[in-house]
């Protein structure tokens, strides 16, 4: 087939591009990086032009780069993060920086909406168990009380990849996977959550169309195609939030599903025919990308960043071996970890430098080594480190299982799957199958995939997920090692059971 797509990632601070043929192969990769403004304290934004811009340069170097023809680039679609506000006039110009994710000034916001609307209530429409300052709901609330002159000529209010196709098309829409954190969307209804806006003081007038994932929304205006160096009859495809977009790019497409991604944090997408709307698992339950279905979102905020914290502070050894020979630190420290037993001989460590996240969402609780002893060497820590992540993985695991949700297989993004060390021990704790991929750009692909399928290039995302992602390895529990590791996990929950009462003092 001579049809191309492009799909683009909208992350916190880069955005990446793909361009991929008619196959599902990667033809051109472009990424580009830009810097937030987050000097004040609680403060995070960015001025809504630069993910334009920077969208555009992509674009026009996966272009060049590949040197396609233009008149074959059927279709563009979007996915990246969440909860970015955006607010603009009545002309589509943004009247003010963005509100990026991490930005926690509405602290005081999100208590009013906790004091106005029960939590149930909450969960049950929005599949939030939380109110954080995160969610766009608290954010335009803080703004109608603090810039009450832009709450005033507020148009639209828009989230990134709302902003990008309205830029693409001149039309206001967005789809429900990316909406579902903004604390006014009804995740079961697919539409707005009307007691929310009228609490916010805002219409759904104010707020652009929802759609499904993977659906046109037309072709791109003639200012666009400059901008882009695309031609006017490229589709507008929408696009998903960066979590289920990964899912579907690591080929995540079923009930029970889970992609684990462990960068520098944790996080988990469990696919689900069903929302589960249970505020005691304390997990976030939001629309899929697939249409109809939902997805769970358990999250860490530290799992990768503990061991990058240990070769930063005690692995200078191993960074200057790996840039004298042109290797990997972390494959070294690896190495160490490999020599060491199942348990690192009864070293234990919990992973929470930065809190706990979902499940018991503690914000006290710190990092812990348990059981040192004389004679442990640093592949003893290191071990330690890559077990603790993988139990934490199992720690969410065993709460879905508990409320009989079924999970066959792992599939793994990030940078923890470059490691076969950690992949191993991440099947032996949790008993399941472990799989990598050949990809490992996933939320890049899955807006590929996404435009693909909008583009008719495939019939559906199952087709297209056949075709384009592709298994590395397989690593398959060892059964010894897993009966060794289930005595462990109990004295892991009991360390930090015992603990609970310290971190509240």
């Amino acid at each position: 087939m001579t049809s191309f797509v492009i799909g683009i990632d909208v992350g916190t601070t880069s955005i990446k591009g793909m361009l991929m043929n008619g196959m599902g192969e990667m033809v051109a990769f472009a990424k580009q990086e830009y810097s937030l403004d987050s000097s004040e304290g609680d403060i995070c934004e960015l001025d809504a032009e630069i993910y334009w811009e920077i969208s555009c340069r992509v674009i026009r170097q996966l272009v060049s780069d590949s040197s396609v023809d233009r008149n074959d680039i059927a279709g563009i679609a979007f996915s990246g993060q969440g909860e970015t506000l955006i607010v603009v006039d009545s002309n589509g110009n943004p009247l003010r920086k963005a509100i990026v994710w991490p930005d926690t000034r509405s602290i005081v916001e999100a208590e009013d909406i906790k004091k106005r609307f029960d939590p149930q209530q909450v969960m049950n429409i929005t599949g939030q168990p939380e109110v954080v300052p995160m969610w766009p709901a608290t954010r335009i609330l803080w703004l109608k009380k603090n810039e009450s002159d832009i709450f005033s000529r507020t148009a639209k209010y828009l989230l990134v990849e709302d902003f990008l196709i309205f830029r693409l098309t001149g039309k206001y829409c967005t789809e429900h996977s990316l909406s579902s954190s903004t604390l006014y969307l009804d995740i079961s209804q697919k539409i707005w959550w009307q007691e929310m806006l009228d609490f916010l003081c805002i219409s759904d007038k104010q707020l652009p169309t929802l759609y499904p994932s993977g659906k046109v929304i037309g072709t791109l205006t003639p200012d666009a195609a400059l901008a882009t160096g695309l031609y006017e009859t490229t589709r507008c495809i929408t696009g998903a939030y960066d979590h289920p977009a990964a899912a579907i790019g690591s080929g995540n497409i079923h009930n029970g599903d889970v992609t684990l991604a462990i960068g520098a944090s944790m996080a988990m997408c469990i696919a689900l025919d069903q929302p589960v709307f249970d505020c005691s698992m304390n997990l976030p339950c939001q629309c899929h990308a697939i249409d109809g279905m939902y997805f769970l979102l358990p999250y860490e905020p530290t799992a990768g960043l503990a061991l990058k914290w240990f070769k930063d502070t005690f692995g200078q050894q191993e960074v200057l071996e790996a840039e004298r020979n042109g290797g990997d630190a972390y494959h070294l420290l690896d190495q160490y970890a490999e020599k060491a037993p199942v348990g690192s001989d009864g070293l234990m460590m919990l992973p929470y430098f930065a809190g706990t996240g979902s499940l018991e969402c503690n914000p006290k609780v710190k990092g812990v080594f348990a059981g040192i002893t004389l004679g442990m060497t640093k592949g003893h820590f290191v071990r330690a480190i890559l077990e603790s992540v993988s139990l934490m993985v199992r720690h969410h695991l065993e709460a879905m299982k508990n409320k009989g949700i079924d999970i066959q297989v792992i599939r793994i993004v990030g940078g923890a799957s470059k490691s076969a060390l950690w992949n191993q021990m991440l099947a032996d704790v949790t008993g399941l199958p472990v799989l990598t991929l050949r990809n490992v750009e996933n939320s890049v692909m899955g807006a590929c995939l996404l435009a693909a399928v909008g583009s008719g290039i495939f019939e559906d995302l199952k087709t297209a997920c056949q075709a384009a992602v592709q298994t590395n390895s397989r690593y398959n529990p060892d059964r010894s090692n897993g009966r060794l590791y289930n005595e462990i996990y109990g004295k892991y929950v009991n360390l930090y059971k015992s603990l609970e009462d310290y971190w509240n003092l």
